[in-house]
């Protein structure tokens, strides 16, 4: 497979995984844990391999001569490698010391010049401290359970950090020691405060430390090597990544349309697996309740009572715990995205299926506005991804589906309805293919360039819509979110580059780079080798796009988004490429904003939309949570009775009985997550809302078409 042909799969499969691994169709039998284990066994120290060397050098040469990003590899580099690979080890800095980090003060400045070379040793003696570590550590926490709970004060006026990355490395062991007392004494208030028995508690703790125990033991070569690669990898940009030949294979399974599973990327966040983005149309985004940056706790199969504890597991041994046989149901306990702490988790059972490309497939709607008499049609099309069916493509099937065909036909089918407007939907839309968002702005415009490609070498390619035939010529407006990404960004970006329509919503996702995937004699490197620009000049990498009317969302954009990675390549811009202006929003903006603002502020919706956004953020900037007992209990009460507050105020709107308890609330929560006919109510609001600003544009047009001659209004076209 060429370059391009894999440039074109990755897009295809709504950008490329990154570090995460999608859920498709490979099988493996559940991993459990050892009936018992030897608590005193000595560690195996992991040694690098003459292959790992070898792609080592192969891995070093690639990143500094055919990468986007100019970067050498020096004594400032080695310092951040050093860094970044203690993070992917020990971020929340909870198994290793200073006394620990001062016997690689030698080495710190020396990793450069290593990784030149092939020389892996200095990396695995960091690797094999921390494993020695971790096996203490968890030592410890099984001792503390061992001694049973009574020794644990829940009275005491104390304190634990919700994340420790920015913390100080703890001094020596036993100031590591009472830090693991205050996280035991956490994780048992967390599932005391559930609901749970001390003894539930000390075999749930148990199972998952016992579970990280024998991980640590069964530490393998290529789990330092990977590790390794994707500290210094990850110095170039975040979606630079090396995969070992295991990893390799998932991704190449992955390549394909034919994911079976639960239709999920995940990768590893510290002890936790958390979930990056769900596959639209796939069994996780129908089922509903699973959301982006939730967190597993454990894995339960549809034959087995007893949940498995994956906390502290390998990201790839989650991956094959998950994945099973189609029509087969996997239960994931899952800490929500929104929880401050664990003592908030929620139960998802989810069937595993095929991912249908026809279950992806854009859709439509109409919605109807009364406005003081004068009533409104609008036009609603939902478009999940950027699809298309290469493999009908490539055997000559005329009627292959594809994103731009079918909402052409939706178009087609609109106009009959008679709308006065079109709102295009890409919230949530992680992209796909890149032709695909090419010619989908072509049914806009008559023709002209959509997006320019700049790759290391400065050279800039310019894609065009060569069709001088216009689909749709009326008004236009662009739905996007903090999940609109690539493909996404470049439709939405050339919408509001031609003037052809207005961008509403909040700021996307910012993923405007390409990568390709090299093979290697040892695994596979996927690297950044290009950057999407704009037709106006500025590229869609970091910034994303910025909408012309902005909507408040729920979603955090401190923890999802490029600008919120590590070392992701900045913005910046380059020469624009000539194109038509079709419409210049400047005179009527301000007016359509304020109309905005205006029914914003009289908004029941919007209101409780923005009192809950409120209420997560205040949730987000908590940085620590107590551990006595009844102050606890109390700070989880204030939570339940905000949810429960919001929750009944918006049943209040639509004339509903409210919830007696948080209980009430989350059985009829699932109940609406498992009706895949439910539309959610933020949705709805912002669509209505989409279709108001559209009602607005085809007034404030009609006002000024009045008031300016045939020529002005020509001139204003160009």
């Amino acid at each position: 497979m060429s370059i391009a042909e894999r440039s074109i799969t990755r897009h295809m499969l709504h950008r490329s995984l990154g570090k995460g691994l999608a859920l498709g169709i490979l099988m493996a039998l559940p991993l459990g844990v050892a009936a018992s284990i030897d608590r005193n066994a000595e560690y195996q120290p992991v040694t690098p391999t003459v292959d790992q060397a070898r792609a080592n050098i192969l891995i070093a040469r690639q990143l500094q001569f055919t990468h986007f990003r100019d970067l050498g590899i020096n004594d400032a580099l080695s310092g951040d490698v050093f860094d970044a690979y203690l993070d992917y080890l020990d971020g929340q800095r909870i198994y290793l010391t200073q006394e620990d980090l001062q016997k690689f003060s030698a080495i710190r400045l020396g990793l450069g010049s290593a990784l030149k070379t092939g020389q892996l040793q200095p990396g695995f003696d960091i690797y094999n401290l921390v494993q020695q570590r971790m096996i203490e550590r968890l030592n410890f926490a099984l001792d503390l359970i061992d001694k049973g709970f009574d020794q644990l004060d829940f009275e005491a006026d104390e304190s634990i950090l919700l994340d420790r990355s920015e913390a100080d490395w703890e001094p020596n062991r036993e100031a590591l020691d009472e830090l693991w007392v205050k996280r035991v004494k956490n994780a048992v208030l967390a599932q005391r405060l559930n609901g749970s028995d001390d003894e539930a508690i000390k075999e749930s703790l148990r199972q998952r430390y016992e579970g990280q125990l024998k991980r640590a033991y069964q530490a393998r070569s290529e789990d330092a090597f990977q590790a390794y690669m994707n500290a210094f990898a990850g110095m170039w940009d975040p979606h630079t990544s090396y995969f070992s030949p295991r990893t390799s294979e998932n991704f190449n399974i992955n390549m394909s349309l034919s994911l079976e599973g639960i239709g999920a990327v995940l990768q590893a966040d510290n002890e936790y697996t958390k979930v990056v983005r769900l596959v639209p149309g796939g069994p996780a985004a129908k089922q509903g309740q699973l959301q982006p940056a939730d967190r597993i706790v454990s894995v339960t199969q549809d034959d087995e009572e007893k949940p498995v504890n994956v906390i502290g597991w390998r990201l790839d041994e989650v991956v094959d715990l998950i994945r099973g046989p189609r029509e087969s149901t996997v239960t994931l306990e899952v800490i929500p995205a929104s929880a401050t702490d664990e003592t908030v988790t929620k139960t998802i059972a989810i069937k595993r299926d095929k991912v249908k490309l026809e279950e992806q497939s854009a859709s439509k709607d109409v919605i109807e506005l009364d406005r003081g008499g004068q009533d409104y049609r609008i036009g609603v099309i939902n478009i999940p991804t950027f699809y298309a069916d290469f493999q009908a493509m490539q055997a000559g099937d005329p009627n292959y589906k594809s994103t731009t065909r079918d909402v052409r036909n939706l178009i087609e089918e609109l106009k009959e309805d008679g709308v006065d407007g079109v709102v295009m939907d890409l919230r949530n839309n992680g992209g796909g293919a890149l032709h695909e968002a090419n010619d989908l702005v072509g049914l806009f415009i008559d023709q002209g360039p959509t997006v320019q490609i700049r790759n290391s070498n400065n050279e800039v390619q310019v894609l065009a819509d060569e069709d001088p035939s216009v689909a749709y010529d009326g008004p236009l407006v662009v739905l996007v979110n903090r999940m609109s990404a690539s493909a996404s960004e470049i439709f939405a970006g050339a919408i509001q580059d031609y003037g052809r329509g207005l961008v509403v919503g909040s700021q996307t996702f910012g993923k405007g780079t390409v990568q390709a995937v090299r093979p290697l004699n040892h695994g596979q490197l996927k690297i950044t080798q290009s950057k999407f620009y704009r037709v106006s000049g500025g590229s869609t990498q970091h910034k994303g796009v910025i909408p012309d009317i902005e909507i408040p969302s729920r979603v955090d954009k401190t923890r999802i988004g490029e600008d919120a990675l590590d070392h992701a390549l900045p913005w910046d811009q380059i020469e624009a490429v000539p194109h038509t202006r079709y419409f210049d929003f400047s005179g009527i903006i301000d007016e359509l904003r304020n109309r905005h603002d205006e029914r914003f502020e009289e908004s029941p919706e919007f209101r409780l939309l923005q009192q809950e956004i409120d209420f997560l953020k205040e949730q987000r900037e908590l940085e620590s949570v107590s551990l006595n007992h009844d102050e606890r209990k109390e700070h989880q009460s204030q939570i339940e009775r905000t949810r429960l507050t919001i929750a009944n105020a918006r049943r209040e709107l639509r004339g509903e009985e409210p919830f007696e308890t948080l209980e009430e609330l989350d059985d009829w929560q699932d109940v609406q997550a498992a009706d895949l006919d439910n539309t959610d109510d933020e949705l709805d609001f912002i669509i209505r809302e989409g279709g108001h600003i559209m009602a607005d544009m085809l007034e404030l047009d009609r006002r000024m078409a009045s008031i300016l001659d045939p020529k002005q209004l020509a001139a204003q076209a160009r």
